[in-house]
């Protein structure tokens, strides 16, 4: 549901960064295998000696399925449901939905706003129009896979695109926010766009929005015609302004101002990790 429109006084362009689970910590979590070298045969032959040196530590690792699987149990942490604390009073249900998600065009990276730059790296700018959020619950987006219109194969990537929560203000005051007597929810303010952060996902990586991280839409990046396929877990009551606040962006001037994210890679594609 939109709840404001923010203006945008001057123009912001951000690269991308890496996503890994330290970068990304402040926002949520990154789901990603810890030890994609180790296979299961190796982990059962670790815990059936006097050792278990070969699993990692620190993910709650174990062997699992009479040693032909390793399970992390501490990978990340637990989803969060916080609709207890809803003014409306409505629980929620846990929902598994499927987000199938077309590939964003990208504009040409321009030097100065009238040509394409030459010999640039950039694949492409992105713009940011649209920041949400889900004060009540995390939201996790696991990608399954890419389909293309073209016979040619594409890794699955995607932008996350999140920004710091700023402090409250009056005109935040009537906004549904869950009670945060430990003091680790963003709070009822709005997104800090001057620290807006953007980080280059692939399709080994699922990410978990913490409750109340102010987030683009999902951005799937590929071929024209192509799309990524996300399942997506979350909590939800369908309390418009409970499940879900969006904040549009509007920028001012003759040009207007715009939060643009640049896509690195070789001209005409997004760049391969």
């Amino acid at each position: 549901m939109l709840i404001r429109t923010l203006p945008l006084p001057t123009p912001l362009t951000i690269p991308t960064e890496p996503l890994t689970p330290s970068s990304f910590a402040p926002f949520g979590a990154v789901l990603t295998n810890p030890a994609p070298d180790l296979r299961p045969s190796a982990a059962a032959a670790s815990t059936s000696s006097s050792s278990s040196s070969l699993l990692p530590q620190g993910y709650g690792a174990v062997s699992a399925n009479q040693g032909t699987a390793i399970q992390y149990r501490g990978l990340a942490p637990p989803l969060r449901d916080l609709y207890a604390h809803a003014p409306s009073g409505k629980g929620a249900t846990p929902r598994t939905t499927m987000f199938v998600c077309g590939a964003r065009e990208l504009e040409p990276e321009r030097e100065d706003g009238a040509g394409a730059s030459a010999g640039s790296n950039s694949a492409g700018i992105f713009t940011v129009q649209i920041l949400e959020r889900h004060p009540f619950t995390t939201q996790t987006f696991i990608p399954l896979s890419s389909s293309s219109s073209s016979s040619s194969s594409s890794p699955v990537q995607y932008l996350v695109i999140v920004a710091p929560t700023l402090p409250p203000t009056s005109a935040d005051n009537d906004l549904p926010v869950p009670e945060d007597r430990d003091a680790t929810l963003p709070g009822r303010g709005m997104p800090d766009l001057s620290r807006v952060r953007a980080f280059l996902a692939t399709g080994s990586q699922a990410v978990t929005y913490g409750a109340g991280t102010w987030h683009a839409p999902m951005a799937a990046l590929g071929p024209p015609g192509s799309a990524v396929d996300f399942v997506v877990v979350q909590f939800a009551n369908d309390e418009p302004v409970e499940d879900c606040q969006e904040v549009a962006l509007e920028g001012g001037g003759e040009n207007g101002s715009r939060i643009r994210v640049r896509v690195l890679g070789r001209r005409g594609e997004v760049s391969k990790l």
